[in-house]
């Protein structure tokens, strides 16, 4: 794989990261919005471990 594809991924996955965080501070104590953004945040620790992770190794 291109190693400048997977750095525009990288960059993706650290704006979702931000977004997600950010919804996270602002969710007013909401549960729904809380649990939704927790699982989010998951299946970004994933992407991150599949990206983020090996990007250094291309």
């Amino acid at each position: 794989m291109d190693a400048s594809k997977i750095a525009e991924m990288d960059e993706l996955i650290r704006r979702m990261r931000q977004c997600a965080e950010e919804l996270k501070e602002k969710d007013n104590g909401i549960q729904a919005v809380e649990r939704n953004v927790d699982r989010i945040l998951a299946n970004i620790k994933m992407l991150e471990l599949n990206i983020s992770d090996v990007k250094e190794l291309v």
